[in-house]
């Protein structure tokens, strides 16, 4: 009877900002929890490795070169912690509508794990081909974070992660979406989660959300809606900001602006670098 080892937890962070951005302040909450319940978790920062973009040469399609990818970064070394987790988490934050470039040129070099040409059924009957189960098929976890309130705005990336999930054969074990990033000051201002409550919850559901994956191996559902919750302080905001009301929007916007002109102004008070004048308008 072989000895058991505490669950392997791997978060690839793939911000452009590094350790700097809110992704990382999401996924130290997770790390919190984790450790805390006696997993091993273990953070990478993408943008700190050398990440190339797949060149599509196919040279790793070859049987000279076959599954050996010919460019020399840090890709292989990344994909080789992931073959030794249990559960991995991707994080991004949404750039233009989608996740990071750095994630997604990190996705693709996943082409040198596969053979192509080996077409084959997938468990649930799609057609596409073989993979590198220990690289590919792990159970995972998807964060995404963004400034932005409205729920179209991380679409893009849970769609793609879904359809990630049925190609790969890799069990979706938990999805965090955090938004209003601005208003939380990205995790980085401790009186935020005085002013807002349930920003207080929310990160309180992700160290949950992290021993529930050090002992369950997946996130309850009533832990993600906590994590992804609405932070805005108004009754019935979910819904009020999904109906056509453009008033309401536009003062939404009105009383976000102030927001971030005193939280540029303050900036400028802090290390005289930004002004009020220098707020975008945009």
């Amino acid at each position: 009877m072989g000895v058991e080892h505490a669950t392997r937890i791997l978060a690839l962070n793939a911000s452009h900002r590094g350790a700097a951005g809110h992704t990382q302040v999401l996924l130290a909450r997770l790390a919190k929890g984790a450790r805390g319940a006696g997993a091993a978790f273990e953070i990478v920062v993408l943008s700190e490795f050398r990440i190339d973009r797949c060149h599509a040469c196919q040279t790793c399609q070859t049987p000279a070169h076959y599954l050996k990818c010919v460019i020399h970064d840090d890709v292989a070394m990344v994909h080789k912690k992931m073959a030794e987790a249990d559960i991995i988490i991707y994080a991004t934050p949404v750039y233009v509508f989608g996740m990071s470039g750095l994630l997604k040129s990190f996705l693709e070099r996943l082409h040198s794990t596969g053979d192509s040409n080996d077409l084959r059924l997938t468990a649930n009957g799609r057609l596409f081909h073989r993979v590198d189960r220990a690289v590919c098929s792990k159970p995972f976890v998807t964060v995404v974070c963004c400034d932005n309130i409205e729920a179209e705005t991380p679409a893009n990336v849970l769609h793609y992660f879904r359809t990630f999930s049925n190609f790969m054969e890799a069990p979706q074990v938990g999805v965090l979406v955090r938004n209003a990033g601005a208003l939380a000051k990205d995790g980085r201002d401790p009186e935020a989660e005085q002013r807002l409550p349930r920003l207080r919850e929310s990160y309180a559901a992700f160290e949950q959300a992290g021993r529930e994956l050090a002992t369950i191996g997946r996130v309850r559902r009533s832990t993600a809606r906590r994590a992804s919750q609405e932070i805005v302080p108004i009754p019935l905001f979910a819904l009020l900001k999904r109906l056509p009301l453009r008033a309401m929007k536009a003062r939404i916007v009105a009383g976000a602006r102030e927001m971030l002109s005193a939280r540029f102004a303050g900036a400028a008070s802090d290390n005289g670098t930004v002004g009020r004048s220098e707020l975008p308008t945009s």
